[in-house]
């Protein structure tokens, strides 16, 4: 049974605000600045132990479906741990193995992969208009409309602009595969729209801190004997940024709540998210640089992590464009022009 639009609620509930609650407590003892910096100089002691945590409150399988050794739970419940990842701007495979992967694993019925993601034992990422993220301990490979498992691929981890989302070139020369279905094409779809529907969480994540982030630094900061936050024309500009974020968090919430409900407006919800909120999270994020002045260039300071977070989610599962195009044949309308 699916939804209308006017029957999708989105406040949250009390389960959504627990989990949200505990996800940050745990991003906050894992995932400190000082650490997301040493990922720059090839020391990574964030991804390994956040993921211990995530997988002690079950969050690798929360998409899992009961049955299969998981939560059951909803998209709703997945976006609110990605915008709590965003905010954080933290090293984790949630998306591309609990989120894409799993849902397409999900869609085919599969029971030899997916119960290992559920415990968070393995992670998966899927090779079909996404990256490849680490770790990955199965990679999902279409060909054609078939989808094999393929482990023990060689793997050469490339110098990325975020490089708390570490990207890799994969080799599968030699690899063990495994078919899992002659007909994945619509398991694929379906995992890569959720994985578009749920990353626009994550950029509202990393907008919203560097909103809250740059409030709370300016009204601190004091210039000519006045607090800076007080000048009428940085108002404007954090009123205007207020506005975009609250609009980019409704467009997210929709897309999840629509993602949840199996609704059938899902794909032009996902498509406005995906293509709003990637932009929203770059301008915040480059506010954020800007009005923290000096401060702001620093490497202590966590504004360049969540600039680079935006920067490489806007590439991540399609830019603002494609998915603006995209929205245009759903919609009836021409596509923009290229260029």
């Amino acid at each position: 049974m699916t939804t209308t639009p006017a029957d999708v609620n989105l406040l949250p509930d009390d389960v959504e605000l627990d989990l949200r609650g505990s996800v940050r407590k745990v991003l906050e003892k894992h995932a400190p600045v000082e650490k997301l910096n040493a990922m720059y100089d090839d020391t990574d002691d964030v991804t390994a132990p956040l993921w211990s945590a995530f997988s002690d409150l079950g969050l690798p399988g929360l998409l899992v479906p009961e049955d299969l050794g998981g939560a059951g739970a909803s998209a709703r419940e997945a976006a609110a741990v990605l915008e709590e990842i965003g905010r954080a701007a933290a090293p984790s495979p949630f998306l591309t193995s609990s989120v894409v992967a799993t849902t397409v694993l999900a869609a085919l019925g599969d029971t030899t992969v997916l119960p290992a993601l559920a415990s968070g034992e393995q992670t998966a990422a899927l090779l079909a208009g996404a990256p490849v993220g680490l770790p990955a301990d199965v990679l999902l490979v279409p060909e054609g409309d078939a989808l094999y498992a393929v482990r023990g691929a060689t793997s050469t981890t490339v110098t990325s602009l975020d490089m708390t989302r570490p990207l890799a070139d994969v080799d599968l020369a030699g690899a063990e595969r495994t078919l899992l279905s002659e007909d994945a094409r619509a398991a694929i779809d379906t995992g890569l729209l959720m994985g578009a529907g749920l990353l626009a969480s994550e950029q509202v994540g990393v907008a919203r801190w560097a909103l809250e982030t740059t409030i709370a630094y300016l009204k601190e900061r004091r210039q000519f004997g006045r607090v800076v936050g007080g000048f009428q024309a940085l108002k404007h500009r954090l009123a205007d940024l207020y506005a975009e974020v609250e609009q980019a968090d409704a467009a997210a919430r929709y897309a999840a709540a629509t993602l949840a409900a199996s609704d059938p407006d899902a794909p032009v919800a996902v498509h406005v998210a995906a293509s709003y909120c990637s932009e929203v999270a770059v301008h915040a994020t480059e506010e954020a640089v800007q009005l923290h002045g000096g401060l702001g260039m620093t490497w202590e300071h966590p504004a360049h992590l969540h600039l680079k977070r935006a920067k490489a989610d806007a590439l991540l599962l399609g830019s603002a464009e494609s998915h603006r195009a995209a929205l245009a044949l759903l919609v009836d309308l021409p596509a923009p022009a290229a260029g």
